[in-house]
């Protein structure tokens, strides 16, 4: 048999509550739940609270401190690039390899998927995005225009890479990150009308905190998930790679708002076991046994000693590894690991959790056997155990990286094999009265720019000295046209004239199901400010308008460059 097909599909903030195979007494999740019935289905599996750091030990196999990711915005999300990614490793093994959806691990090469060992991106690499429908995407550096539903767009992209390398008899890896349900709460009417006749559970744990048309948003958005995994898994069977493709499918948190999670504490950004503990379901016909149920803790770290083990590849890993391999016990080769204490970690919080026991962050002991609702301290009935578990917790922490001290890197641009650099506004540092669209900057534009004095600004390093095409996306009231927008960089300067007139409205708003905590967004339009030369080393490089006759200079979203010479 030659080498399987990967496909590693991750939900973003699904909640382990947010699958009818779990016990939800109203979503219908029929062809995810047959994927976990077709193989492996996992019942403690765990993953950190928030997005980009289980995003990083899934790409890593290492603890997400160790690559220096620490946040979700400002740079804080990227992995050092000394850490080797799954990507990298399948590529290296002959694999085609794909990235769909949400990436959430750096937007400039070498951090952008393209430069983490992805041949092909189609996505984001924002935390979030603000409009799920024909939304304005990255194609291997490049922007381009989505078309439909989110999850539908990615999901459609990343069937065509693969039927594309069945067809050439290529082996490909695939990451299907899937945006939803994360906010803003978007669905097709098709989806969210079928709630009409049901109702989301009202006894739980968080009843009385729970906002329930969120709620049926978010499980409406997991019923189109479920509805594009049924369409994924039939597209490889149609192609006939549906015994030699192994399909894994987890979550990045615990769900994003107080909603049923069976009776778990805590939600997503909590390092409890509501906001870490994660679906797993893993297939594969030709090697995986059906109806197995995995009873062990696991966790994101293992996922690539997994997978490579479970292809066959025989790579050292660059540095050492947390995980550890499933596959034996996945094939019932061997028994499950046992023994093994998972750690989870978010603004300064840690919690561990072994076999049976778990200590929170404010080091209360829980016995998950009879209490995994975490209802009742047991520390004061188990000392021994209570002090075990403490000590385990203060060396993790002492080994791990310090966060407080982790440098941030400038941002990259201008690398030799790279023909995009993209600086959006949300890595950049503003300066006099400009503000952002919302406080979440993940999805914000620059606004309210009104004075010669008001200026944008991001510490870069360019990585190769060259000509590069700078254009900026934008919007501009027709009263407002004529302002002078100029870009410096070192040496380096280009200027050009905002115009002509581009004022559309806010978007989002009109496909919110609830709303919106984030940004809403625009239709922004590209200026083209010239060609710019710029020298290799660190720098500033800046915006600013140094004449505006008119009220405001223009709202700004992105900047790319584009290597031209």
């Amino acid at each position: 048999m030659g080498s399987p097909n990967v496909i590693v599909i991750l939900a973003d903030d699904q909640g382990w509550g947010d699958l009818s195979i779990h016990g939800h007494p109203s979503i219908q999740t029929p062809h995810l739940d047959q994927l976990a019935r077709d193989g492996a289905r996992f019942e403690r599996f765990y993953v950190q609270p928030v997005c980009a750091p289980t995003r990083a030990e899934f790409l890593t196999g290492r603890y997400h401190l160790r690559s220096g990711v620490r946040g979700v915005s400002r740079g804080r999300e990227r992995m050092s690039l000394q850490e080797e990614t799954i990507a990298e490793v399948f590529r290296r093994a002959g694999y085609a390899t794909g990235c769909f959806g949400k990436w959430h691990s750096g937007t400039q090469y070498p951090y952008h998927p393209n430069g983490r060992g992805f041949d092909e991106f189609y996505g984001f690499t924002s935390g979030h995005w603000g409009n799920y429908f024909d939304a304005m995407m990255d194609h291997n550096g490049d922007v381009v225009q989505g078309r439909g539903y989110i999850t539908d767009d990615v999901t459609h992209r990343a069937l065509e890479f693969a039927q594309a390398n069945v067809a050439e008899g290529t082996p490909f890896f695939i990451h299907l990150a899937l945006p939803t349900p994360h906010s803003p709460m978007q669905v097709p009417d098709a989806y969210w009308d079928t709630w009409d006749a049901r109702a989301v559970p009202a006894d739980h744990r968080f009843a009385d905190q729970e906002d329930r048309a969120h709620t049926r948003a978010a499980l409406a958005m997991v019923e189109n998930i479920d509805a594009n995994i049924g369409r994924l898994l039939e597209g490889l069977a149609e192609a006939g790679a549906e015994d030699d493709t192994i399909v894994m499918y987890f979550s990045d948190n615990g769900p994003n708002g107080r909603r049923w999670n069976g009776d778990f504490k805590g939600v997503k950004g909590h390092t409890d076991e509501g906001g870490v503990r994660s679906a797993l379901f893993v297939r594969w016909p030709a090697q995986i046994p059906a109806a197995q149920v995995m009873r062990h803790p696991a966790g994101a770290i293992d996922l690539l000693p997994t997978l490579m083990e479970l292809a066959g590849l025989s790579h050292v890993p660059a540095r050492p590894l947390d995980g550890v391999s499933l596959a034996p016990a996945l094939r019932q080769m061997e028994p499950e690991t046992a023994n093994r204490w998972i750690f989870s970690h978010w603004n300064n919080r840690v919690s561990v959790r072994g076999e049976r026991w778990m200590m929170d962050h404010e080091e209360r002991l829980f016995d998950l056997a009879t209490d995994p609702g975490q209802l009742r301290d047991a520390s004061d009935d188990f000392p021994e155990i209570a002090a075990e578990l403490r000590q385990r917790r203060s060396e993790w922490i002492a080994e791990m990286p310090d966060e407080t001290t982790m440098p941030a890197p400038a941002f990259t641009i201008g690398h030799a094999e790279a023909r995009f650099s993209l600086l959006p506004a949300r890595d950049a540092t503003l300066h006099g009265e400009l503000e952002r669209s919302n406080r979440f900057p993940n999805d914000s534009y620059v606004r309210n720019w009104r004075r010669p004095e008001d200026r944008l600004s991001w510490e870069v390093d360019v990585l190769a000295a060259g000509r590069f095409a700078a254009t900026v996306y934008y919007t501009c009231a027709a009263a407002d046209v004529g302002a002078t927008l100029q870009l410096d960089c070192g040496a380096a300067t280009v200027r050009q004239t905002v115009g002509p007139a581009w004022d559309p409205p806010e978007l989002g708003a009109e496909n919110d199901r609830v709303p919106r905590q984030e940004s809403y967004v625009k239709q922004f339009k590209p200026l083209k400010l010239g060609e710019v030369e710029l020298a290799a080393g660190p720098a500033i490089l800046s915006l600013h308008c140094p004449d505006i006759p008119g009220k405001t200079a223009l709202e700004f979203r992105l900047l790319q460059l584009e290597r031209v010479d």
